[in-house]
Formats: structure tokens, C-alpha cells, sequence
């Protein structure tokens, strides 16, 4: 029996759930949100989906006792409209911190002991506001990070080859925001290193890497948020705790040598992060990775 639970209910949350319920990738689905009448109405909306399906799944609405035995809950709480366009990420900080270390406390004093994916902004800093509230192993929550944000480079390294973006390779390591970048040194299709395909098909590294950092900033500029891509980038990660897939995969995790929760490559199973994945980076890129742990820690201190 494969139950998971979302928390927020709002685009992302609804899209998550939506995702879920149509792939059947669960048994049990619980929806939370503070509003009452918005969740009723996503679990009713779903619940109306059922004859139309292949597959069953129970869709049903969930106080913190009903999370308790998740396998796997996904917080999508969040204030998006407190972002501008072109913005930052951390002018979420003041409203979803609190939030986080609520919930989180509540889940702690229920008995929790799943694995908590976050996908709520700022999610390096949230991700960790969840662990120390709920006082989980650090491999046992982790967030989407730069999940996203690497499979949008795939996207503009895919769309410059003419390539469909699967068969691109490599990792967005860092922040989930301004300070991210491309590891190029781990990127690769064609069977060529990124260098290889730059100078072969007169691509623009620097142009590409800007494209993919602003990627989620143009779609959110077009219609005020962002869902669909973050929720398939949770659902996936979702699906590779409940298989015990034991894939790799960019996570936003705890990283021991640079005190924080900073998205690198990780095995992702049954336990949440089963074990880090060793890069070989440049020494520019070591330095950037560096940057990007302080420029977390720095953002943290100025948005409280």
C-alpha cells in the first residue's frame, strides 16, 4: 500500500495531485491545506475523475493524523505572489519559514517518519526548517533543488542540438535561485563533452545557461506561477522513494562539507538519499558550488 501525501493545495499542490491520480503512482492520496474549502474542492474534483480512469487510487482529505503513515508527503505550501517578476525566490522566506516549522512540528508530535520532499521556496533553506522540525535523519528530507533547473538546461541544450532533451546528460548544481549554475564539465550528448559541442555546433555555453536560468522566471512572467514542470520534477522524485529505485538524481540535500542543504547529484531511494554521488568538477566549478552555499547562507540572514 503506496500513501502519499501533498500539503497546499494550490497550483502546485493541485497539479501534483492531478499527476498523481492520473498515473495511479500511489494507493492513498491525502490533501491538507489550511483552506478548507479549496482542498474539499481539488479531493471532490479528483474524486469525480475516478470512472474515467484506468487505474483506482483513494483521493480523500487529511488532518496531520492521516500523514502520519505517508510513505512519502510533498509540501507545496507557498506564496508565489510574493514574488515579483524577474524576482528572488527568498522574498518567500518571512511567510513559508513559519509555516514550514509549524507543520513540521506538527508532523514530528504525530509520529511522522516518512520521507518529506519540499518542493516551497526558498527550498534550500525550507528543506532544512522541515529536518529540524521534524527531527528526521537529514537523508529523509530532502527538496526538489535544481532538479528543475537542470532538467531546463536539458531543455535549451536539447532545443540548440535539435535533441530531444533526454538524451542530454549533466547537472545544474547550487542554489535553487540566482547563484545556480551549469556544471559543464558533467554535460554531454552526442557522445561529446560540452566543449565538444560547443565548438562543433557553435553553441553559446554562457547564453544557454542564462536561458536555463531564467526559465522558470518566463513562464511565471506569463501567467503568474509555476506547476506544471515543478509537480512532474516532485511526482518523479516521489516515484524513486516508492520504487526504491536507487537512481541518481539532483536533489537539494544535506551536505556535510558545506554545512547546508545545496543541490547536488544523490541516490535517490527507500530511505530518501541513500548515498551522495561523487562529481569530479573543475576547480572553477568547486569555487562556484562554494559561492553558492554562502550566497544560501547569506540570503537566509538579509530576508528575516
Amino acid at each position: 500500500m503506496r500513501k502519499v501525501a501533498v500539503m497546499g493545495a494550490g497550483h502546485v499542490g493541485a497539479t501534483v495531485a492531478h499527476i498523481i491520480v492520473d498515473h495511479a503512482d500511489a494507493d492513498e492520496l491525502v490533501l491538507f491545506d489550511a483552506r478548507k474549502e479549496k482542498v474539499a474542492a481539488e479531493v471532490l474534483d479528483l474524486q469525480d475523475a475516478a470512472s474515467l480512469l484506468d487505474r483506482h487510487i483513494k483521493v480523500s482529505i487529511g488532518d496531520f493524523e492521516d500523514l502520519a503513515d505517508a510513505d512519502v508527503i510533498i509540501s507545496a505550501i507557498g506564496r508565489i505572489d510574493l514574488i515579483e517578476p524577474g524576482g528572488d525566490r527568498f522574498t518567500e522566506l518571512k511567510a513559508n519559514k513559519p509555516s514550514a516549522e509549524e507543520l513540521g512540528a506538527e508532523l514530528k508530535k504525530v509520529g511522522f517518519d516518512g520521507i518529506l520532499i519540499a518542493i516551497t521556496n526558498p527550498v534550500d533553506v525550507i528543506t532544512g526548517v522541515y529536518q529540524e522540525a521534524l527531527g528526521l535523519p537529514a537523508n529523509r528530507v530532502f527538496g526538489t533543488g535544481t532538479y528543475l533547473d537542470t532538467a531546463r538546461m536539458k531543455r535549451v541544450v536539447g532545443q540548440a542540438l535539435d535533441l530531444d532533451p533526454r538524451s542530454v546528460q549533466g547537472y545544474v548544481l547550487g542554489e535553487h535561485g540566482d547563484s545556480q549554475f551549469v556544471a559543464w564539465s558533467t554535460v554531454s550528448a552526442l557522445g561529446q563533452d560540452a566543449q565538444e559541442l560547443a565548438k562543433n555546433y557553435h553553441l553559446n555555453l554562457d547564453e544557454l545557461e542564462q536561458a536555463a536560468r531564467q526559465g522558470g522566471f518566463d513562464v511565471f512572467a506569463g501567467k503568474h506561477y509555476t506547476n506544471v514542470a515543478i509537480a512532474h520534477a516532485a511526482v518523479s522524485l516521489m516515484n524513486l522513494v516508492l520504487s526504491d529505485a536507487r537512481n541518481e538524481a539532483i536533489v537539494s540535500h544535506y551536505d556535510d562539507d558545506l554545512g547546508s542543504y545545496i543541490s547536488t547529484p544523490a541516490v535517490i531511494g527507500r530511505e530518501g538519499v541513500v548515498a551522495p554521488v561523487a562529481l569530479h568538477l573543475t576547480d572553477d566549478e568547486k569555487a562556484k558550488l562554494h559561492h553558492s552555499s554562502a550566497t544560501i547562507a547569506e540570503k537566509t540572514q538579509s530576508n528575516l
